[in-house]
C-alpha cells in the first residue's frame, strides 16, 4: 500500500457520502494519485465492514472486468471483485427507483449459487461446477460513484467494483442446465435489442471467473461459502438506463429476467 491509513479512510468516506447523497465525486485516482490496487481493496473492505456493522449481510461476490474489451479499456490484465449484500438482491420483475443510483447501467450475467465452499488457491473450473447448486439468469446493476464513469482500475475496485444490485430469475439445478459457455443472451431495453453475447465472453467460461475469484479471495484470508451468490461477469456491453425504462435479458436454456426502473 502507498497511502496512509488516514488517506484510505478519507477515500472510503468520500465514496460513502457519494452513494448516500447520490452525488458522484471526482476520480479517487486523481484526488489521491498514490492509490494502488492494494489500497483500493482496503477502501472497499472498509466500507463493507461498516455496512456489516450496521446490520448488512454479505451474500456473495461479483467479478468484473472479465471481458477482453474492458480489460483493454482500463489497461489491466485480470478481473476485479466486489461484494454482494442482501439488500442488493432483487427478484425478476422488480421495479426499482432510478433515483437511488448515480448513473446506472445493466449487465446480463449467469448467477451461480453455491452448495459447497470454494477456498483457493488452485481452484479449477471443474471445482466450481462441482460446488455449484444452481444457476439463474441475472442482470447486474452497476453504478459508479465516480463522476461520468471516468474510472481507472483503482477507482472501480475502491467503489465495490461498481456493484449496485442483482436481479435474478428462476434457479435451474446445474445438472439440468446447458453448457454455460454456450449459453447465449439477448439484452433488450424497452423491447429493443441492444446487445447479444454468450457465456464464452466471460474468460472463456463463466466458471473460470469464479475460480479466479476463489483464488484471489484466498489472498485476503476468505472464501466463497455455501449459499453464496456469485456473478461471474458481463456477457455483453452494459447500456446506461434511466427512469421509465424496462430491461429484459433472454438467456438460451435458462429463461428471461427483467427489471423496470421507475
Amino acid at each position: 500500500m502507498t497511502l496512509t491509513a488516514e488517506q484510505r479512510a478519507e477515500a472510503a468516506r468520500l465514496l460513502r457520502t457519494a452513494e448516500h447523497h447520490v452525488t458522484p465525486i471526482e476520480p479517487l485516482s486523481s484526488l489521491l494519485p498514490g492509490l494502488d490496487p492494494a489500497d483500493a481493496y482496503a477502501v472497499q473492505r472498509d466500507n463493507i465492514a461498516r455496512r456489516l456493522a450496521g446490520g448488512a449481510t454479505v451474500v456473495g461476490h461479483k467479478v468484473g472486468l472479465t471481458s477482453a474489451a474492458m480489460q483493454r479499456l482500463l489497461g489491466v490484465a485480470e478481473p476485479d471483485f466486489g461484494h454482494l449484500l442482501a439488500g442488493m438482491v432483487h427478484r425478476s420483475g422488480a421495479a426499482l427507483s432510478a433515483a437511488r443510483y448515480c448513473r446506472p447501467r445493466v449487465e446480463p450475467e449467469i448467477c451461480f449459487r453455491l452448495a459447497r465452499p470454494l477456498r483457493g488457491p488452485g481452484i479449477t473450473v471443474e471445482d466450481v461446477l462441482d460446488a455449484t447448486e444452481a444457476v439463474a439468469p441475472a442482470l447486474e446493476i452497476v453504478d459508479s460513484r465516480i463522476r461520468d464513469w471516468k474510472i481507472t482500475l483503482v477507482d472501480t475496485v475502491a467503489d465495490n467494483a461498481s456493484s449496485a444490485g442483482l436481479v435474478h430469475g428462476p434457479w435451474t439445478p446445474l445438472a439440468h442446465a446447458p453448457d454455460l459457455a454456450a449459453v447465449t443472451v439477448d439484452l433488450l431495453v424497452d423491447g429493443e435489442l441492444v446487445a447479444s453475447g454468450s457465456g464464452k465472453e466471460v474468460l472463456g467460461h463463466p466458471a473460470a471467473a469464479i475460480a479466479w475469484l476463489a483464488d484471489t479471495l484466498a489472498g485476503f484470508g476468505t472464501a466463497l461459502e455455501p449459499g453464496h451468490l456469485v456473478l461471474p461477469g458481463a456477457m455483453t456491453t452494459a447500456p446506461f438506463v434511466t427512469a421509465g425504462q424496462r430491461v429484459e435479458a433472454r438467456f438460451s436454456g435458462l429463461g428471461p429476467v427483467s427489471v423496470t426502473f421507475a
